[in-house]
């Protein structure tokens, strides 16, 4: 209630100044020095305004022009095509997050991850989550003029986060009329289908203007399932090698051999059939086969549904030639649903309660005696479901004076921003209603079976807390499965989440002085900005208990302040020389003070020379910071069913192909002939990794994290030849070393650590029991090791002469990743990844622009490089088409190269007479695949670079101007 107040009140205070604008429609045109201030701009990366749009660092700019022919209606959809993107960690892919990102969408330059790319609205810090992570969901895609994307550190203009680069989304803010847009898209397989509806109003006038927005978005579900290549763990070729070891057939394991023992049923690793009779121990088979298993993709997700609804303002009203007062206002609400397969049950899911069939249950099949059991409960689909809001505002005074013949600029302002929601879930199961549901029971005097004794009968019914119970046939399988006994056992969680963040700022720019020579202005730019911090994430009391098949979880909360201080010089040197054209330095500086772990000073150095006109040479070094977010220093930690495969593995781990490693495994104490066993105690099938059999302790947080730091050095050609109008290139080579990085450790790099990099500090780190396996695991938050990627990125644009037949235009984005190498501790070997899976050394986007009269259309492609996958099986030569390969990374022998891809994207407009707009398009015009790769699980989407299609998709958009 309060953030809709909140938005009420900014509403309103557009709306004042509306009326302010009404009643000075008669005003007086603006004044000449007016006229002039509103020549210069800001462009990202500096907060010195310039009339010169050409900067020292890369920028990378995109017009509301450009959006619309992608066929694409948000704003992470979009920035996810660009070539500088890479694959995304949360998203609506990210079906196995049980996080509150899930369903947003976000942006990861440079492979660096989304919590080093700073986003900003109109120059401003958006909203983000406790982990630093932005979503940009909810940005109005109809009121973007343009985004600027720096590719380039900018920590000593706009503090922490902007290592990999700074995403400004500039809007809108003139605007007269109203316009209505409306777009419907749907993959060609029938699912995926997305519906955007959006309406603008604005009013500008010679003493203010407002523009008014409110958008719609529905993105339904695409099913894992639905789709052949995805309905499997690791592709059609491998249809049952990513089964899972934990089937929907109860299992038990047999008190006096230890072996399993699985109930005889009709049905296969699809779940259906039916069981025989539970209580008849002849009704059973020892050991577990192919059709006991079960492949938990067909109840999966491969892409989450998702339904966004928003409202933005943003108003100014010049109360005179020399101030200006500016608001702006947003508030969204998304709702997102992700569902799972059913939850792998078995008598120690939760080591600290653990449930056993009792020996006094009627199904159990042999009386007298407590048994363990096995069984998937598909029957109870995981289901979470996702609700989040965000409201923004800011407000500030700008205005300018004269010192005398030098121009200065100021603004103060204060910017709040605050997502909060909730997830709730169901699916899991209430261990304690379990234990009572798998307890003693009987067949009552109505012939229906009841929990307790014949004695001390407990009455029937689903309500916990009301001393109800209903018995529960665990090892039949679904068939024997009652609706009354699921409701009794299935477990509804809750959590609820927080951030919030308050800013005050003020800025002043301008120039000091003329330079020698007519050079130039010597110019400044200054300020100050104080920021509070705060934040939650809270588990419901029960999943927090641990008496819940959901991960156990402890709460996160926390907060902290920061305040900085900045500035910046602009120096001009020479300017219409023989060789230098022009030549300048840019110079800044931020000191940044935090409560929780003190002060940083982060500079920037950059320069632009120009030798010829048609030439501009530019090269920046700057150094830049990230600091811990809330979920980093205070996150409460939780259980983890991580996926692995063991090093020790004599199979598919890389003891199998690298003698050193088998010689650390023995040392450990590893038995001979080690395989890594599934969830139904045999050998593991496939080296994409296995889930474990225990549960692991992930992302306890760190308060005595430090901030990451980060060099970043570029150095560019910008041609733009005079000969040649309408022709400009770009090529610009990158550098970027982020040291004290601060790192979400997998249980996969621990042992990889410890085994393949033989770094003994992380050794310490899990034990394994008598038999080998791994039985614990700690893994959270470190200030460890570095990262380090160097590339090329070259852009073209050619607008030809104008043709009788149209106009046209030819743009080229490419990239070039040279290297990307990360260390996971100071002295520690580097793993380099620049060419594997998410890693390709060439990612480009090409398109040609056809345009007569009210006509256009665009021809799009999009191009993923080659990479090297894992080997299916290396060690039998399998789907291994580099035998020889040896990889630092993965410390294995032999590789399978998988060649690259390009997608074709298809539009064709018509500007029709009653003053609108009608566009087509095809995206993925031939239908390709992305390919299936060995390095993760082929069905799960969070693993898919989000700019990679799964089907042709088919779209129509709409726009009416009024």
């Amino acid at each position: 209630m309060k953030q809709k107040t909140l938005l009420a009140s900014a509403i309103a205070a557009a709306l004042v100044l509306q009326v302010w604008a009404v009643s000075a429609q008669d005003a007086p045109a603006p004044t000449p020095d007016n006229a002039k201030k509103l020549e210069t701009i800001t462009v990202t990366g500096s907060r010195i305004r310039s009339v010169d749009v050409e900067t020292a660092q890369p920028v990378f700019t995109m017009t509301q022009q450009d959006i619309q022919k992608t066929g694409l209606t948000t704003a992470g959809d979009i920035l996810n095509h660009l070539v500088a993107a890479s694959a995304t960690t949360y998203g609506k892919a990210s079906v196995l997050a049980s996080n509150f990102e899930q369903g947003g969408q976000y942006v990861n330059i440079r492979h660096l991850g989304e919590q080093r790319v700073l986003v900003l609205v109109n120059g401003k810090r958006w909203a983000t989550g406790i982990d630093g992570l932005t979503d940009v969901s909810n940005i109005p895609s109809a009121l973007i003029q343009r985004v600027e994307v720096l590719k380039d550190g900018a920590s000593s203009v706009y503090g922490s986060d902007a290592i990999s680069g700074v995403v400004n989304f500039i809007l809108k803010d003139r605007y007269n009329g109203a316009e209505a847009n409306a777009y419907m898209g749907q993959n060609q397989g029938g699912d995926g289908s997305t519906q955007n509806y959006s309406f603008t109003l604005g009013n500008t006038s010679e003493k203010s203007s407002i523009v008014f927005n409110a958008n719609y978005n529905k993105q339904q579900t695409v099913w894992a399932h639905d789709r052949d290549w995805t309905n499997y763990s690791f592709g059609l070729a491998h249809p049952t090698d990513g089964l899972s070891g934990t089937g929907p057939w109860g299992r038990y394991t047999d008190p006096v051999t230890g072996k399993q023992v699985v109930i005889n049923h009709t049905g296969s690793y699809d779940g259906v059939g039916v069981s025989e009779d539970s209580r008849n121990p002849a009704n059973y088979h020892v050991g577990v086969t192919q059709n006991d298993r079960f492949n938990p993709t067909q109840q999966m997700m491969l892409r989450v549904p998702t339904e966004l609804k928003s409202v933005f303002t943003q108003g100014r009203y010049n109360f005179t030639d020399n101030l200006t007062l500016k608001a702006t206002g947003m508030y969204s609400e998304r709702n997102s649903v992700a569902q799972i397969a059913g939850y792998p049950l078995n008598s120690r899911s939760q080591p600290n309660y653990p449930v056993f069939i009792d020996g006094g249950s009627y199904y159990n099949p042999l009386p007298g005696q407590d048994l363990s059991f096995a069984r998937r409960t598909i029957e109870l689909p995981r289901v979470s479901r996702n609700n989040a809001k965000t409201f923004h505002f800011d407000a500030s005074l700008e205005g300018y004076f004269n010192v005398g013949e030098h121009e200065w600029n100021w603004d103060v302002g204060t910017n709040y921003n605050k997502l909060d929601g909730v997830v709730t879930s169901t699916g899991n199961l209430n261990l304690v209603a379990l234990k009572n549901a798998l307890g003693p029971s009987f067949l009552n005097a109505q012939g229906v079976v009841q929990c307790g004794t014949a004695a001390n009968p407990i009455p029937l019914g689903t309500s916990l807390s009301g001393g109800q119970c209903t018995p529960f046939n665990i090892l039949g399988g679904p068939s024997a499965s009652t609706a009354q006994a699921l409701a009794y056992v299935n477990s509804m969680g809750q959590a609820t989440y927080n951030n919030t963040s308050k800013s005050f700022s003020a800025n002043i720019t301008g120039g000091l002085f003329n330079m020698p020579m007519d050079a130039g202005e010597f110019s400044f730019a200054a300020g100050v900005e104080h920021r509070d911090e705060s934040g939650y994430d809270r588990p419901g009391q029960f999943e927090q208990s641990g008496y819940s098949t959901d991960l156990a979880a402890a709460s996160t909360e926390g907060h902290y302040q920061t305040n900085e201080a900045y500035v910046e010089f602009n120096v001009p040197v020479l300017r219409d020389l023989p060789g230098a054209k022009e030549l300048s330095f840019d110079v800044a500086s931020r000191y940044s003070h935090y409560s929780n772990f003190g002060g940083t000073t982060n500079n920037k150095y950059s320069f632009k020379w120009k030798p010829l006109d048609d030439l501009l040479v530019r090269g920046t070094y700057a150094e830049g910071f990230r600091a811990p977010t809330i979920g980093d220093i205070a996150g409460g930690g939780s259980q983890s069913f991580d996926s692995y495969t063991d090093p020790c593995d004599t199979r598919y781990g890389v003891a199998a192909t690298n003698a050193a490693v088998a010689a650390r495994c023995q040392a450990a104490g590893v038995p001979a002939n080690f395989r890594q066993l599934d969830t139904a105690g045999q050998p593991i099938k496939n080296a994409g990794g296995t889930q474990g059999t225990v549960p692991f302790n992930a992302g306890v947080g760190n308060i005595n994290l430090q901030p990451e730091g980060a060099t970043t050095r570029t150095l560019g050609l910008v041609y733009s030849p005079a000969y040649l109008e309408g022709f400009d290139a770009s090529l610009d080579w990158y550098s970027i070393k982020v040291s004290n990085v601060i790192t979400s450790i997998s249980a996969q790099f621990v042992m990889d650590q410890c085994l393949v990099q033989n770094v003994a500090s992380w050794c310490g780190n899990f034990t394994r029991g008598a038999n080998g396996q791994v039985n614990s695991l700690n893994r959270g938050n470190a200030n460890l090791g570095a990262i380090e990627t160097k590339g090329y990125d070259f852009v073209a644009h050619y607008r030809l002469p104008e043709f009788s037949f149209g106009k046209f235009a030819i743009t080229l984005d490419t990239t070039y990743l040279e290297s990307y190498n990360q260390q996971s501790a100071s002295g520690a070997p580097y793993d380099t990844y620049a060419g594997t899976w998410s890693y390709p050394r060439v990612k480009g986007n090409l398109s040609l622009d056809w345009s007569l009269g009210d006509f256009g259309a665009t021809w799009g492609l999009r191009y993923q490089g080659a990479f090297r996958d894992a080997c299916w099986d290396a060690s039998a030569g399998i789907e291994c088409n580099q035998p020889n390969y040896t990889s630092p990374t993965w410390g294995v022998i032999g590789a399978n190269r998988k060649g690259a891809i390009v997608f074709n994207d298809a539009q064709v407009r018509w500007n029709a007479p009653w003053n609108a707009s009608i566009s087509v398009g095809v995206n993925n015009v031939f239908n390709r695949r992305p390919p299936v790769t060995y390095s993760v699980s082929n069905s799960d989407a969070s693993s898919y670079d989000p700019a990679l299609d799964l089907t042709r998709y088919f779209y129509v958009g709409y726009n009416q101007k009024f």
